[in-house]
C-alpha cells in the first residue's frame, strides 16, 4: 500500500508521495500515471454499475410490445419498381409482400390477411383491373393503381372499378406510403360499426337509417333531414336550420318544403312501425326527433 493511503475512505493519494488528500475518486491513467482507484472506491463503483444494470433490466421488462405491422400486397411485375417500392413500405412500417402476377396475387389474398394492395395495371398474366374485380368479388381491401397510364379515361376506370386511389407513374416513394396511410385511415373510419342510439341505427359511410331494426328507402333530402334530427334527439331545429343541413341550395327551398319531406318522412316511418310517431311538430318553431329508449 502506498503510503498516507486509507483504504476504508476510498481516498486518492498521489504518487509523488504527498498527503493524502480527500475527495472524488479518479480513474487510474495509462503508463502508471499520478492517480489510481483505491479499493473503497472500488467497491462503490462496483455497486454503481450494478444499481445501473438492474435499472436497464426493469425497463425492458416493462417496455411495451411494438404494435404488429400491416401486411401491404404490392403487384408488380418489374422487379426496379417492386424494389422500391417494399423497401418505401418497410421503412414506413408496413410489412410488404411482393407478387408479379394476378393470379399469385390472388392466392396471396387466399392466404393470409391483407390490410391494402398495391396493384400494377399492366400484369403479364392479364390487366391489374380485371384483377381489381375479382378482388372486389372476393375480398374487402382497399385497392391503390399504380401504372404508367394516366390518361383521364385510365383513372376513371380505375376507381369506377372500386379503386381507392390511383397514382401514376413516375411516383415519389414518399407519396405512395402517404397515400397507403390515407386509404387505410378511410377504410378504419368506415369499419367503425353504426352509431345507434336507441331505436335509431345510422349508418354514416352508407348513408343509411335504420327504425327499429328497419331500413328506410330514403330520397337523398329525406336522408339528410333526418340524420340532422338523429343526431340530436328532444333538440328542436327550425325549419330554416333543417333547409340549411338538407339542401344543397337553402336559398331555393320553401318553408313548405320541409313540411314536406317530413311529412314523406313519417310515412316511411309508419311502414316500418305502424305504432310509433318519433317525429314530433313544434307548432311556430320547428320539429324534433322524440327522446326513446
Amino acid at each position: 500500500m502506498v503510503a498516507g493511503a486509507d483504504p476504508r475512505a476510498g481516498r486518492f493519494e498521489s504518487g509523488t508521495g504527498e498527503a493524502g488528500r480527500s475527495g472524488p475518486p479518479a480513474l487510474a491513467t495509462s503508463g502508471g500515471g499520478p492517480g489510481r482507484w483505491l479499493p473503497g472506491a472500488q467497491r462503490e463503483r462496483r455497486r454503481l454499475k450494478f444499481v445501473v444494470s438492474l435499472v436497464a433490466r426493469v425497463g425492458q421488462g416493462n417496455r411495451a410490445m411494438p404494435p404488429a405491422r400491416q401486411t401491404v400486397l404490392v403487384v408488380e411485375d418489374e422487379a426496379s419498381i417492386a424494389e422500391t417500392i417494399t423497401y418505401a413500405l418497410r421503412t414506413e412500417g408496413f410489412a410488404p409482400v411482393w407478387k408479379t402476377t394476378g393470379r399469385d396475387a390472388l392466392a396471396a389474398l387466399a392466404a393470409e390477411p391483407v390490410a391494402l394492395v398495391v396493384l400494377d395495371v399492366g400484369l403479364p398474366d392479364g390487366s391489374g383491373f380485371d384483377v381489381c374485380r375479382k378482388i372486389r368479388a372476393r375480398h374487402e381491401v382497399p385497392v391503390i393503381f399504380l401504372t404508367a397510364r394516366s390518361a383521364e379515361v385510365d383513372r376513371i376506370v380505375g376507381l369506377e372499378l372500386g379503386a381507392d386511389d390511383y397514382l401514376a407513374k413516375p411516383f415519389s416513394p414518399r407519396e405512395l406510403t402517404a397515400r397507403v396511410r390515407a386509404v387505410l385511415r378511410r377504410a378504419s373510419a368506415a369499419a367503425k360499426p353504426p352509431a345507434a342510439a336507441g331505436p335509431w341505427q345510422h349508418d354514416d359511410a352508407r348513408c343509411r337509417i335504420s327504425y327499429r331494426g328497419q331500413a328506410l328507402d330514403l330520397t337523398r333530402n329525406e336522408y339528410r333531414l333526418l340524420a340532422t334530427l338523429v343526431a340530436a334527439p328532444g333538440r328542436v331545429f327550425s325549419r330554416d336550420q333543417l333547409m340549411q343541413a338538407a339542401w344543397d341550395d337553402p336559398g331555393a327551398a320553401l318553408d313548405r318544403t320541409v313540411d314536406a319531406h317530413v311529412k314523406s318522412v313519417r310515412a316511411k316511418l309508419r311502414s316500418a312501425a305502424p305504432e310509433s310517431d318519433p317525429i314530433v311538430t313544434h307548432r311556430g318553431l320547428g320539429y324534433s326527433l322524440r327522446e326513446e329508449t
